[in-house]
Parts: structure tokens; C-alpha cells; sequence
């Protein structure tokens, strides 16, 4: 893989070279690599079939995710969100100790490595909010919440410069791997200045199906504003927001 960086940049196919635009650039690459038809046929292959049949599940997967908290993603993620998730994805994949090699799944795998991931690394939550909160599940009932003691906002939450005020919000989904499919709520806290001022205590509760069976992911996280004349605007166009993992719990 080389950079273009003479003043035209290309994009397509010259010979053998591919020309294309990614996050990285305007980049060129040499046409390669073996046969798709050997690739799916061949028994020395068998290997790089099984590897492709559980990436391609850990794609889905990490589309189910995404598409099922896309209301408070859309606010906090960073441009790598979908490679970073499918790569944790196929690392929850190989734990899986039910199914062979090829056919493992991620709903059988230990999901609880995707605790605290982060959607957006420019803006993390590890190192955003720094007031302990706790989580809690009833699968009976299907209620999901998430508490926060009060806290000082300005001792608890490392904000960006320039941010006047903050919410928390957070979700939880019930999550359908096999029939790619989802449920989700989500809920948040009026928007709070950010000064030394304890906050009350913040809980954060929704309701997803009763007696679900499913992986049920929580997810919780911080949004900044910037008010201005009176007016509240989102931080930098939500670009230091956070969103992680607060819990998985499967059955």
C-alpha cells in the first residue's frame, strides 16, 4: 500500500495498481492474491474458509450492535468504530467452547470481554467520568438501569475546554445475533451545568421484553454542550461525547 501525493489523485483500476480514497488518504495498491474459486474449494484453504466464516459473523454481529444503539451512537463514536467492534467481536468469537472451529458464534462466546468498550476513543469514558455508577438487570421484569450517586461535576467529569453543561445518557438492547435483530430503549439526564454543584442522584432506567433469553447489553455515556446567549449547542459537534460498555449479561 503506497499514499498518492502528486496534486491529481486517482481512483480505480490502472493495470495492476488499484487507485482509492480510505480515512487514511488517497493510497495505491498492487492487484493480488489467490483465486476466490480456490480459495472456497480447496482443502489447503480450509483454514482461511473457517477464519472468513467467523470474521463475516463478527461483521454482523457488530452491525446488529451498532444499528440497535445507533440513537446515542450516532452522537459519540469515532470514524474506526466499526473495525475496532468487529475485531472485539472475533476475539469474543474464539472463546467460544461450544461450537467448532468455523461455526463458532458470538452469542456463545464469553460477551463479557466487551465490557467497557469504547464507541468513540477521541472522547473515552474510562477517562471521561470519573463518578462510579452501577447497573442492574431483572430479566423477569425486563427493567435495565444504571445509578450514579450525586457527584461535583467539575471534580467528576474531565469535559473539554469550552463545555458550560453535560447530560448522561444510556441504553440497554436485547440482542438477536442469529436473526439479526434488536430491541433497544435508551434515557438521560436533563442537560446539567458543569460546575462544583453535587448533582442529585442519577437513575437512569429502562424497560426492554420480559423473560428475554437473549444477550441484553448496557451501554452508558457523556455528551457535552456549550451554551451560547442562551442557547445550548452540542461540544465541537459531539466529537469528545463518550459511549461504553457498562454490562453484558447473557443466560
Amino acid at each position: 500500500m503506497a499514499r498518492q501525493t502528486g496534486i491529481i489523485k486517482l481512483k480505480g483500476t490502472l493495470g495492476d495498481i488499484s487507485f482509492y480514497k480510505s480515512s487514511d488518504g488517497h493510497l495505491a495498491r498492487t492487484k493480488g492474491g489467490v483465486d476466490a474459486n480456490r480459495i472456497a474449494n480447496d482443502p489447503a484453504f480450509q483454514r482461511t474458509r473457517e477464519n472468513g466464516s467467523e470474521f463475516g459473523r463478527a461483521g454482523k454481529g457488530g452491525k446488529v450492535i451498532r444499528n440497535a444503539i445507533r440513537v446515542l451512537l450516532q452522537n459519540a463514536k469515532d470514524k474506526r468504530v466499526v473495525s475496532r467492534l468487529t475485531k472485539a467481536l472475533v476475539a469474543v468469537t474464539k472463546t467460544d467452547t461450544v461450537n467448532e472451529r468455523g461455526l463458532r458464534t458470538i452469542e456463545d462466546g464469553d460477551m463479557n470481554t466487551l465490557q467497557g468498550f469504547e464507541f468513540n476513543l477521541n472522547g473515552k469514558l474510562a477517562t471521561t467520568l470519573f463518578a462510579p455508577y452501577s447497573t442492574s438487570l431483572d430479566r423477569a421484569t425486563g427493567d435495565v438501569g444504571v445509578s450514579l450517586q450525586p457527584f461535583a461535576p467539575s471534580v467528576r467529569v474531565a469535559a473539554p475546554t469550552g463545555t458550560t453543561h453535560f447530560k448522561v445518557v444510556a441504553g440497554a438492547s436485547e440482542l438477536d445475533f442469529a436473526n439479526e435483530s434488536s430491541s433497544f430503549e435508551s434515557t438521560e439526564t436533563a442537560i446539567l451545568p458543569y460546575n462544583g454543584t453535587n448533582t442529585a442522584q442519577i437513575d437512569l432506567d429502562v424497560a426492554l421484553p420480559a423473560n428475554s433469553v437473549l444477550p441484553i447489553m448496557q451501554v452508558i455515556g457523556i455528551e457535552f454542550y456549550q451554551e451560547v446567549n442562551g442557547q445550548m449547542y452540542p461540544l465541537k459537534n459531539g466529537a469528545y461525547n463518550a459511549l461504553s460498555v457498562a454490562k453484558v449479561d447473557t443466560v
